[in-house]
C-alpha cells in the first residue's frame, strides 16, 4: 500500500485549484478513499494551512478548512513529546521553516515520501519528496 505524508504545500495549492498539484492531491485522496493508499498529516501543518488561509484570505475560508480537515481521508497525527525533539532537530540542522520540519519528521517516521512542491524540503539529504510543484525536485 502507498503511504504518503502531505505537507501544508499542496493542501494549500488544492485549496486554491492550482495545478498540478490540484489533480495530484484528489488522486492521492481518491487513492485513499479506495484503500489503495494511507495519508498523513501533521496537526502541526494542518494549523498552518488554517493560519496562512486566515491570514492570506479570510476568516471564512480559514474556517472552511478547519471543518474540512476532520473529512479529509488522511491521519492527522498529533505530535508526541519525541517527535518534537525530531522535528527541532531537523529544525536546527537544515533551513527549513518550523512547521516544515514536522512534515519531514512525519515523512521519516513513516518512511514514506513526503507529498509538496515546496523546494525548501530539497535541501533535507535523506527525505523522499513525491514532488508534485512545476519544478522537479
Amino acid at each position: 500500500m502507498k503511504t504518503r505524508v502531505l505537507d501544508t504545500w499542496p493542501i494549500l495549492e488544492w485549496m486554491n485549484g492550482r495545478q498540478p498539484a490540484t489533480d495530484a492531491v484528489e488522486k492521492l485522496f481518491d487513492e485513499s478513499l479506495a484503500g489503495s493508499a494511507r495519508l498523513f498529516m501533521s496537526a502541526i501543518n494542518t494549523g498552518e494551512v488554517y493560519y496562512f488561509l486566515r491570514k492570506k484570505h479570510s476568516e471564512k475560508i480559514a474556517e472552511s478548512w478547519r471543518e474540512l480537515s476532520a473529512t479529509v481521508p488522511a491521519t492527522i497525527e498529533v505530535p508526541t513529546a519525541d517527535e518534537i525533539w525530531d522535528a527541532a532537530l531537523l529544525k536546527g540542522q537544515y533551513p527549513i521553516a518550523y512547521a516544515d520540519a514536522f512534515a519531514a519528521a512525519l515523512a521519516h517516521k513513516h518512511r514514506c515520501p513526503l507529498v509538496t512542491g515546496d523546494p525548501e524540503f530539497r535541501s533535507i539529504a535523506d527525505l523522499e519528496l513525491d514532488w508534485i510543484g512545476r519544478v522537479k525536485a
